[in-house]
């Protein structure tokens, strides 16, 4: 049935974008010939709009205790800054910044009840899609056309002349009846999906058009991979809304069928001698700061667009030197999550593939130390920002073996790390899953490793290790709940084991003994402390002296696992 934008449609929207992008990545990367031929448009697309809609689920997980729905602004709010923050490659920064202009307007047009509509009215998503094509614009330091910039512009003026010729036709009609007024006031729903119709038609007319805007594109024969993206996020939008499934894109593009003489075009336009690495990064920092960082990487490289707002962007360019970039981030404010890609690295040999590999996600730069330490690809999960089922995927790629144990030691990453086992396992990677609920269990499994007994044997050996390990957690409440141990208040010190809240104390220390009090009850050989930054060494002694004088048979292991999302993680084998 046709609806409006409200929350529900916001999440069916993401779910169903990341639906379409997944059944397009591979093909989408096969046409990746601008800004460079590097072959993964679509996968930056898809890694983009998961993380989206990671963060709109998040919005709804929070609301499942109660009977309330999430606000419509909440939502597509939580999309657009998922987005920001999952941002991949030239295209996938851009569509983040024309999902942000699109959730300016539908945000602020929301009203107070979130069962409303959340401005996504047809009279809303017109100026919506205008405003997230023109935010696109400016965050690109030269704009190019037949890009995935000509196609939102296309999906927004299709979507005006719609709403105008309505707007049209409605007051041309002005001397109709009460009741014919009232049906068509009732009719906003449909008119959203005329809108959307209208701007997936104008997208569609205009992703043809590109290899006759980019001359590029047409040397190679295909259409603008990123604008191509967008088409399929603008279907899923229509899918949302509809429940009808917009026509699929003709391939009819001189050499577009032939997967082998497409490719051989895409690599006759690589350009020569350009930038040689891709670097990203997250930037907190004030908009005078940002204003100077533009400039001042517009002299560093070309492909340069810089997304988001408020206090926080996302970065991106293509340099030669990829050290001045990052430079540059940490004189305008806080660059995090820098990524840095060699653009040559494709085109080397690959090596031969060792047998095993064992891939991990750590909770701090300290544990990924140790980690990599003991032969593990990491992924680092930082506080309020999981990891992506692709960013574990790219992690196993990575690691190059034939056989992979993946701990996703966070048990709200058994879907995710599923999910991403089940892709590699289509790429002819061995994987087995191992549910680590926590960082020490992780640990625990990887000190029992052995690449050269069986693969069955070491996962056993490696699982085995994990569920015997206990594991435990200190955190500070942030309000007044309601838990397993009592009433909390905010300041709080919550002391979880196996991820239920068993302690409530005043301090870090005395509520740290009283968990271990708790685990070591039930035996025990071996405990690990696990420190976070703000951490005093002289805490980890005193549990260390408190385990040796009420348990002598237990030794103790500490580490420091960098910023982390709580103080003190424990395990207890």
């Amino acid at each position: 049935m046709p609806q409006t934008l409200d929350a529900a449609a916001v999440r069916s929207w993401c779910s169903l974008a990341l639906e379409a992008l997944g059944r397009e990545r591979e093909e989408i990367d096969a046409i990746n010939v601008y800004p460079v031929a590097d072959g993964d448009t679509g996968t930056n697309l898809y890694l983009t709009v998961e993380s989206a809609a990671q963060a709109v689920e998040a919005v709804f997980a929070a609301h499942e205790t109660g009977a309330s729905v999430p606000a419509p602004g909440d939502a597509v709010r939580a999309m657009a800054h998922g987005a920001l923050i999952g941002a991949r490659g030239n295209s996938g920064t851009i569509l983040a910044q024309l999902l942000r202009g699109m959730a300016e307007v539908l945000a602020d047009a929301a009203p107070a009840d979130p069962q409303g509509d959340g401005g996504g009215g047809a009279d809303r998503l017109a100026p919506a899609l205008r405003r997230a094509a023109a935010l696109a614009r400016e965050a690109v330091a030269h704009p190019v056309e037949g890009t995935i910039l000509s196609v939102a512009s296309a999906a927004a003026e299709a979507a005006e002349r719609n709403a105008a010729e309505r707007s049209g036709a409605e007051r041309s009609g002005a001397e109709r009846s009460g009741a014919e007024r009232s049906g068509a006031e009732r009719s906003g729903a449909v008119e959203a999906g005329a809108t959307v119709r209208a701007a997936y038609a104008g997208a569609r007319a205009a992703l043809a058009a590109t290899p006759d805007q980019l001359p590029v594109l047409g040397r190679a024969g295909v259409v603008d991979a990123g604008g191509r993206g967008l088409l399929a996020v603008l279907g899923a939008l229509v899918r949302s809304l509809t429940g009808e499934t917009p026509a699929a894109f003709p391939m009819g593009h001189r050499r577009y069928d032939d997967p082998a003489a497409v490719a051989s075009a895409i690599e006759s336009c690589a350009p020569e001698g350009g930038p040689a690495f891709e670097v990203i990064y997250l930037l907190e920092a004030d908009d005078t700061a940002v204003a100077r960082l533009r400039a001042r990487l517009d002299g560093l490289g070309d492909s340069l667009v810089v997304v988001g707002g408020d206090g926080l962007w996302n970065v991106h360019i293509h340099v030669d030197d990829a050290g001045a970039a990052v430079e540059a981030g940490v004189e305008a404010g806080r660059p995090y999550r820098i990524r840095i890609t060699h653009f040559g690295a494709a085109a080397e040999e690959p090596p031969e593939r060792v047998q095993r590999a064992v891939v991990a996600v750590v909770p701090g730069e300290g544990l990924a130390r140790l980690c990599a330490e003991a032969g593990a690809t990491t992924v680092l999960a930082r506080p309020g920002e999981p990891p992506a089922s692709g960013e574990l995927v790219e992690a196993i790629r990575r690691a190059h073996a034939r056989e992979v144990v993946l701990l996703p030691n966070d048990a709200a990453l058994r879907h995710t790390a599923a999910a991403a086992a089940e892709q590699a396992r289509t790429e002819g990677v061995r994987v087995a899953l191992i549910p680590t609920r926590a960082a020490v269990q992780g640990i625990a499994a990887l000190a029992v490793h052995q690449p050269d007994r069986r693969f069955d044997e070491d996962v056993v050996a490696m699982t085995t290790a994990a569920g015997a390990t206990r594991y435990a957690e200190l955190a500070v409440a942030e309000r007044q709940s309601w838990t397993m141990a009592g009433i909390c208040q905010a300041g709080d010190v919550l002391g979880l084991i196996d991820g239920d809240v068993a302690v409530i104390g005043a301090d870090l220390a005395a509520t740290a003994e009283a968990v271990l009090s708790r685990m070591l009850a039930a035996g025990g050989e071996l405990v690990t402390l696990v420190l976070g930054d703000d951490v005093p060494d002289a805490l980890a002694d005193r549990l260390e002296i408190y385990v040796r004088d009420g348990h002598l048979a237990v030794d103790t292991v500490v580490y420091r696992g960098g910023r982390q999302s709580v103080p003190l993680l424990i395990g207890v084998e």
